[in-house]
């Protein structure tokens, strides 16, 4: 296991991913219409999205990430009124990762934030799965063209989350406070956005 640097494009927040290993978590690219969406919002699609539109994520429970510098700086956007909380810097608008809520022991980490890009295939594992593939931009290699939701990555995106429950491992969270709400009120945005 090993502790991964977090930190934003500017170096305002910093923290670290605690104990993570493949078996922490699971990696998967999704290309969903929702992460394209926004990365848009936040200007910064190329560094974001993969050539297809895609999003590299490690899903963790919250407990193993820690701010230590910044956390004035955490904000959170929604595309609708019941969507995912989506996190990011406010500094320099750096993704940090997606949240359901402060119940929900887990956090979709985006890669932008976590300063590991040599040791990200040691440190994470291989990618499981590509996930909400008809979404994509371009035609996807075979590899990749996974239709629908991955049975293998679903069920084992629920075990984790019994198990992180189970665990008490959605809190102490960076994202929620412990009645379970957002520590920054969230950005709703408007249908024609």
């Amino acid at each position: 296991m090993v502790n991964i640097k977090l930190k934003c494009s500017c170096g305002a927040v910093e923290g670290k991913a605690v104990g993570i290993s493949p078996n922490t978590g699971t990696r998967l690219v999704c290309y969903c219409d929702d992460c394209q969406a926004f990365a848009r919002y936040l200007g910064r699609e190329k560094e974001i999205l993969d050539q297809y539109g895609g999003t590299d994520i490690f899903q963790l429970p919250p407990s193993r990430i820690e701010i230590s510098k910044g956390k004035e700086q955490l904000r959170c956007m929604r595309l609708t009124p019941k969507g995912m909380y989506r996190w990011y810097t406010d500094c320099c608008k750096t993704p940090i990762g997606n949240t359901v809520s402060g119940g929900m022991p887990f956090v979709g980490m985006i890669h932008n934030f976590m300063d590991n890009a040599k040791s990200r295939n040691t440190d994470l594992g291989p990618v499981l799965g590509h996930v909400q593939a008809k979404f994509a931009k371009g035609t996807l290699p075979p590899d990749r063209n996974h239709s629908g939701v991955l049975l293998g990555i679903t069920l084992r995106f629920l075990r984790k989350i019994l198990m992180a429950k189970l665990r008490g491992q959605g809190q102490p969270s960076p994202f929620f406070d412990s009645k379970g709400a957002p520590v920054s009120n969230p950005l709703i945005l408007p249908p024609e956005a």
